[in-house]
């Protein structure tokens, strides 16, 4: 990961299968840039240290939040703030997204209480 490098989104979503592949494409000062494959739900968790930034490039992702459902298109951009406990999952087979985030970003598993 080094500045003045071209990266090809849709090569790498085009050659990456399988169930779930988180990769990191890049930093930009403390934060890291990741591209997001997915064809399952990830868990749920939260981070204390950091907001999460999801933008949809394929397909539609769904954030679940405790007591919201938000859909991205491609094209859409959402913020989760930190401590905010939420999950992801693609709506239909597979979503293509990228997120960015603090380099050094906590996460830490939880289940929603009843």
């Amino acid at each position: 990961m080094e500045a003045l490098t071209l990266i090809d989104l849709n090569q790498i979503s085009k050659t990456v299968s399988g169930k779930y592949h988180n990769l990191p494409l890049n930093m930009v000062n403390d934060h890291i840039i990741r591209i997001s494959i997915m064809t399952l739900p990830y868990y749920w968790h939260y981070h204390p240290n950091s907001d999460e930034n999801f933008l949809c490039l394929e397909g539609q992702l769904i954030i679940e939040l405790q007591d919201q459902l938000i859909e991205l298109s491609p094209g859409q951009l959402y913020t989760i703030p930190a401590n905010v406990l939420h999950r992801t999952r693609p709506k239909g087979e597979r979503s293509v997204n990228l997120s960015f985030e603090l380099e050094s970003m906590q996460t830490i598993k939880k289940e929603p209480e009843s």
